[in-house]
């Protein structure tokens, strides 16, 4: 039987190159040609890298050769935010437009040290605020499942190039669920590691007490992979943990018989779609199925996650994007007359609605008068989130959450409205403000659009947390389906 090369996992390419029936040059040639071709209609990539043909080249010889790393010779595609050194960084700005990067990003270098060929940026909300990739400054992308559907966001346009079948493996970052909120609205695996296992150097911050970045892919031990390929400790980032990476092993048919699954009521509540709480509810029958202890538990400020993180969120990104004031990098307006001008034009141009948005309300939630009111009185609530979590896993292995309340929205539906908008991030900002890892994978359809279930566990129980997720891949079907424009 001939491997479908566009829907091929990681571990399926390599066997495929080291055995000789392909190679890397056919991957990535095939992989620029796809997304190049359908880049019109599902717009997920912002830049395609000529260049990717001819390092592909160079990993054909080390197969030949022998020396054949964990990636050697697999395309992949990173979120514009990641820096790649000389090459351009737009963070889906117009502010960044002509922004070439200084460094590459830790985790960028650790996947090219694997032997990763790297094919191209993918498409993002602008500075990585949305849950639609619509706020991009370079037009949005759309989901391959039903392209009058949003794919989600921030990372839509890394999920999108993964889903479609572009290249098997894609980094995004994830704030509040910017990579598990598109994996589930586009049927694949989307995963964001414990706070401080990745580092962040590189990265274009948003927000740095909650930015991670993670990898999309075809299946949980492709995503456990990566992760065993990025994490690990980073001087050039004081936020990274210095303690080891666990190997994440996980073997064919893996056990959950006695993992304790919990369901924490909150994220079952109002606002989640009935389809969305019953695919959910039938993961949870899967895992006693496979043998696992199904529990109810409750996180009681879950319900508060939402307003705190757009509390933390918007104070952090008005201080990161201080920065960009049209005099160092970026986007200048040379016409200005004197320099208070200069930084006002420069960023009232560069910067779109959602970006001036989030400012505007960073600056008051930070200012003298209201610092104590709001944020304050968040990073409390997030302090309480954390210990809640840290109880719930006194009794449970692992928790099971809908990823999103909805299935995909349309394109332009809430684009008029930012608080249904942010509502799409309901069920995946908790694990961010509790630095927790989380993962998102295929757990059903409704209406013919996917559905994600999304699973956490303790802080640095990544190990556990891909055992569970893979359990449920290995007895279900759902992510062998594949979206019918990549047909």
């Amino acid at each position: 039987m001939t491997m479908d090369l566009r829907f091929a996992t990681i571990s399926e390419l390599t066997a495929a190159l080291t055995a000789g029936t392909v190679s890397s040059v056919e991957l990535v040639e095939r992989s620029l040609h796809t997304a190049q071709a359908e880049n019109k209609s599902l717009g997920a990539f912002l830049s395609f890298r000529g260049q990717a043909v001819t390092e592909a080249a160079r990993s054909d010889e080390r197969i030949k050769e022998g020396t054949v790393r964990s990636l050697e010779g697999i395309p992949i595609a990173l979120k514009d935010n990641l820096d790649l050194v000389n090459e351009t960084t737009t963070a889906g700005s117009k502010i960044l437009e002509n922004y070439k990067a200084v460094v590459t990003a830790t985790a960028v270098k650790r996947l090219e040290d694997a032997g990763a060929i790297i094919i191209g940026k993918t498409n993002l909300d602008e500075f990585a605020m949305g849950g639609s990739t619509e706020n991009s400054a370079y037009g949005p992308s759309k989901n391959p499942w039903d392209l009058t559907k949003v794919p989600g966001g921030s990372s839509g346009g890394s999920a999108v190039a993964v889903a479609a079948g572009h290249v098997p493996v894609a980094l995004g970052s994830d704030t509040g669920g910017s990579v598990r909120q598109p994996a589930g609205f586009c049927n694949i695996v989307g995963f964001k590691p414990t706070y401080g296992r990745v580092s962040r150097n590189g990265l274009i911050a948003l927000a740095s007490s909650l930015d991670q970045i993670g990898p999309f892919t075809r299946s949980v031990r492709d995503a456990a992979k990566v992760y065993e390929v990025i994490a690990g400790h980073d001087s050039a980032d004081a936020t990274t943990a210095d303690r080891p990476v666990e190997p994440i092993t996980i073997p064919k048919g893996a056990e959950v018989k006695g993992l304790r699954v919990g369901l924490p009521k909150e994220f079952f509540g109002a606002g989640v779609e009935p389809g969305v709480r019953q695919a959910t509810e039938a993961a949870a029958k899967t895992f006693e199925r496979l043998g696992a202890t199904v529990v109810e538990t409750s996180i009681p400020h879950a319900p508060l996650g939402l307003a705190t993180y757009y509390v933390i969120l918007p104070a952090e990104a008005s201080s990161n994007l201080a920065r960009y004031d049209g005099i160092r990098y970026g986007l200048s307006a040379s016409d200005a007359k004197h320099l208070i001008e200069r930084y006002a034009t420069s960023r009232d141009r560069g910067f779109g609605p959602e970006v001036k948005r989030r400012i505007m309300i960073g600056t008051y939630v930070l200012s003298a008068g209201y610092a104590d009111a709001y944020y304050h009185q968040a990073v409390r609530v997030r302090n309480l989130l954390r210990e809640e979590f840290h109880r719930a896993f006194d009794t449970v292995d692992v928790l099971l959450t809908p990823t999103s309340p909805t299935p995909a929205f349309g394109l332009g539906a809430r684009t008029d409205d930012p608080l249904a908008m942010y509502m799409a991030d309901l069920l995946t900002v908790p694990a961010n403000l509790a630095d927790l890892p989380a993962l998102s994978l295929p757990g059903g359809f409704v209406d013919g659009l996917p559905v994600g279930i999304q699973l956490m566990a303790k802080r640095w129980d990544e190990p556990t947390l891909f055992r569970a997720a893979a359990a449920f891949e290995d007895a279900t079907d759902f992510h062998l389906q594949h979206p019918p424009t990549a047909h």
